[in-house]
């Protein structure tokens, strides 16, 4: 069974804000919410990750709900180049010797995606 559940498919308006959510009840405390995108015909692309905080890039923000069940990652003016596969996973990590988070499950194990149209 999946860890994550997506919708598969969601709509946006180009410009406006897409709100792309992610549910992961049984979510435990190690685990980090990455996202990932992938463009047609290219390899996958992160896009952010956090663990409990909300976080924020150049390319989208990511809501983590207070008892991290679930998450909604915002691109905050969507466009046709944000056309993608988009992938929410789950990954636990660990610290190595020189104090990096280092993921261990690869991101390709994802069974739940959503197509952003």
């Amino acid at each position: 069974d999946a860890k994550t559940t997506q919708p598969t498919s969601m709509d946006c308006a180009e410009g406006r804000a897409a709100n792309l959510p992610c549910n992961h009840s049984t979510i435990s405390g190690s685990e980090y919410i990455h996202w990932y995108r992938q463009i047609h015909s290219q390899g996958p692309q992160y896009v952010i990750h956090g663990l409990k905080n909300n976080e924020t890039n150049a390319m989208a923000s990511l809501i983590i709900t207070e008892d991290r069940k679930s998450s909604t990652l915002i691109l905050p003016h969507a466009t046709l180049r944000d056309t993608a596969v988009y992938y929410c996973i789950l990954r636990v990590a660990h610290w190595d010797r020189w104090g990096c988070t280092c993921a261990i499950s690869p991101w390709w194990q994802v069974r739940r995606r959503v197509a952003f149209i």
